[in-house]
């Protein structure tokens, strides 16, 4: 199986080493130092599951790869159309394109450049980054990949990429006949978690030890969940306390990469996150009062970052 991963950072490059050592023909699509290194040097995983390294094709031009049966798209939201503009190259009739990326919009932006029918949704579950350039660590979670067809079916290409990721060391595959609803349970979190320690900029810990901010932590929560439902996708209320109870646990000094991306005077991926519910509160005519206060707060910010 040939696989391109467009955008190979602390993600993609993970699941695609990963991929390789199980034995596909995979890829990478980076930039900068980092590419540079990945062609020097090679690629170089710290895991919690094992290091490795690799070598693996790395460049910036995927006219260099060719078509591909599987693309992993995992780089920053905002990127998605640029992306999607490029990806030609590698698409063939039946190459399944796969989004790794936080928010539910992605899998739509996808769809309106290369087609329906190539696009499928993606869901992750690992705490990993660049730690310098050409080498990745992952830190925490279960490094976790969740995929399925945007319409539930099993085809053959997607029983085969998930053959492949049952074949593959040091990471768990998922294939999920209800992807849609696994995009919004871990978006539902990610949108609370990301939007509350940005907007206080403190980490969740001391979040937790004020119970008016973790109120409002619990208030971002369900208002995503409703707006969920709107979307006609359910989360469950079990699946909320889970998500409490996982914050609960979270180290004192947790932040997120919303807040990293704002005192980093970096991008921010807040139309992804907080602007979605928004967006789509409104459409719905949902009221949404605290995700609207959050977004209000750190819009300034995203402005501020994005001019430079």
């Amino acid at each position: 199986m040939k696989i391109a991963v467009y955008g190979a950072g602390g993600i993609g490059a993970y699941f695609g080493g990963r991929l390789a050592q199980a034995g596909a023909d995979v890829h990478l699509i980076a930039r900068g130092a980092h590419l540079d290194a990945l062609n020097s040097e090679g690629l170089h995983v710290k895991s919690i599951h094992g290091d490795f390294a690799v070598d693996l094709p790395a460049t910036n031009d995927p006219a260099d790869i060719g078509t591909c049966d599987v693309v992993l798209v995992c780089v920053k939201s905002f990127d998605t159309r640029a992306v999607a503009d490029n990806m030609d190259p590698l698409l063939d009739d039946d190459t399944a394109v796969i989004s790794l990326q936080n928010g539910v919009e992605n899998e739509d932006h996808l769809v309106a450049e290369i087609g329906r029918d190539r696009v499928l949704g993606g869901v992750t579950y690992i705490f990993s980054t660049i730690a310098d350039p050409g080498v990745i660590e992952h830190t925490d979670g279960p490094a976790r990949i969740v995929y399925g067809e945007l319409d539930g079916s099993r085809t053959q290409r997607i029983e085969r990429f998930d053959e492949l990721c049952q074949n593959a060391d040091g990471m768990e595959g998922v294939l999920s006949e209800e992807i849609w609803t696994e995009l919004w349970n871990k978006y539902t979190f990610i949108s609370a978690m990301s939007g509350v320690t940005a907007a206080i900029r403190l980490p969740i810990g001391a979040i937790r030890d004020v119970e008016e901010s973790w109120d409002l932590f619990v208030g971002l929560l369900e208002e995503a969940r409703d707006v969920a439902a709107a979307e006609g996708v359910h989360v469950t209320d079990d699946v909320i306390e889970e998500w409490i109870e996982f914050a609960r646990g979270f180290d004192y000094d947790t932040y997120s990469s919303l807040h990293y991306d704002l005192t980093n005077g970096k991008r921010m991926e807040l139309e992804a996150l907080q602007g979605t519910i928004v967006r789509k509160a409104d459409e719905h005519g949902i009221e949404a009062p605290i995700s609207r206060t959050v977004y209000s707060i750190l819009r300034p910010w995203a402005e501020k970052n994005s001019s430079g």
